[in-house]
């Protein structure tokens, strides 16, 4: 289940939302779009970013085609992944990108942490959430220290994923994604 948690920038926790539209309708108010895909594919334990592309081919050309993608990842970490404490701390900290950020979650789980103005919106996205997030928006990307996603990125620029980091611990105040999963209960 998708869920959305709202904070201050202190870490007090000011809303919880559960439903799908509602989630839909919060994120839509700060710039980000989400929405709920079929991700009913099968696909190989792990799977590498070749099989992930040909299985999700058609919605990849779709969304390719719409937006004019310039490079296509998948990003697949698992709890035997050799990098993942090092990715893990590396998306850890609050970030900007200069081109939007969208990703489609085929498997597993990860939390967006959005932090466009005085509160932080703690978006769990779980297997079929499309999230796009706006150029220029702080944030940050938690995958817990037991990870297990797989997620398709698409980059308007070439260079894929570049990050400009703000130097704020913001995120050392807010919840982790091990801990956010405690209130998806």
């Amino acid at each position: 289940m998708s869920l959305l948690l709202v904070f201050d920038e202190n870490g007090n926790l000011l809303e919880t939302i559960k439903d799908y539209e509602a989630i839909k309708e919060k994120l839509a108010s700060i710039g980000v779009s989400f929405e709920r895909w079929t991700a009913l594919r099968d696909l190989p334990y792990p799977a590498s970013q070749e099989e992930v592309m040909e299985v999700y081919k058609e919605d990849i050309d779709r969304i390719s085609k719409e937006f004019g993608f310039k490079s296509i990842d998948v990003v697949s970490i698992h709890p035997e992944h050799p990098k993942k404490d090092e990715l893990r701390n590396m998306f850890l900290s609050e970030h900007t990108h200069s081109d939007f950020e969208m990703r489609f979650f085929v498997e597993g789980c990860g939390t967006f942490y959005l932090h466009p103005d005085d509160k932080v919106y703690v978006v769990l996205c779980e297997k079929g959430d499309f999230i796009s997030v706006p150029a220029n928006t702080k944030h940050w990307f938690d995958m817990g220290t037991k990870p297990f996603f797989v997620a398709i990125r698409f980059f308007s620029i070439p260079d894929g994923w570049v990050a400009s980091f703000t130097g704020s611990d913001i995120s050392k105040r807010i919840p982790s994604h091990d801990e956010v999963l405690g209130y998806a209960q």
